[in-house]
């Protein structure tokens, strides 16, 4: 029996829909991080990006559990001393509610070349309007096409 891998000229990519206000933040990310990176097909190889395209709407609607929304901090530094920057996860999803999914996916991803190339293919909108309806994406809760 031969083993199988996967080329990247054999790959086919389906378009998918996550509604945020369906599942919290990690279990969201999670299903979005399986479906870019492409785990769920059974041609699915560790060196070939396989994964489908992700498209995330209400992402300003962000369902988080506990008191996250007060406690979880997001760091950042200007790389001066003192240069330390602080921000609630409240606070960022006000100001950007689409950076909290793309960051919380993005760290769900395995760090390696390929991971530039499937967060473009996460699409993240902060209301329930996109515009990729020409591609037909596949409602991943209700495996419908919308």
């Amino acid at each position: 029996m031969k083993t199988y891998a996967a080329k990247a000229k054999d790959v086919t990519r389906k378009w998918y829909l996550l509604d945020a206000t369906k599942l919290p933040l990690g279990r969201l990310s999670t299903v979005a991080a399986r479906l870019l990176i492409g785990k769920d097909k059974t041609t699915q190889t560790p060196h070939v990006d396989s994964g489908d395209y992700v498209i995330v709407i209400n992402a300003s609607k962000l369902k988080i559990t506990g008191n996250k929304m007060r406690d979880k901090i997001f760091y950042r530094h200007s790389g001066y001393p003192g240069g330390l920057y602080k921000r609630s996860l409240a606070d960022q999803t006000k100001r950007n509610p689409t950076k909290v999914i793309m960051r919380s996916v993005r760290g769900m991803l395995p760090v390696n070349k390929l991971r530039p190339a499937r967060l473009k293919r996460l699409k993240v909108y902060a209301g329930s309007e996109h515009n990729h309806s020409g591609q037909k994406p596949i409602d991943y809760f209700n495996k419908e096409v919308k």
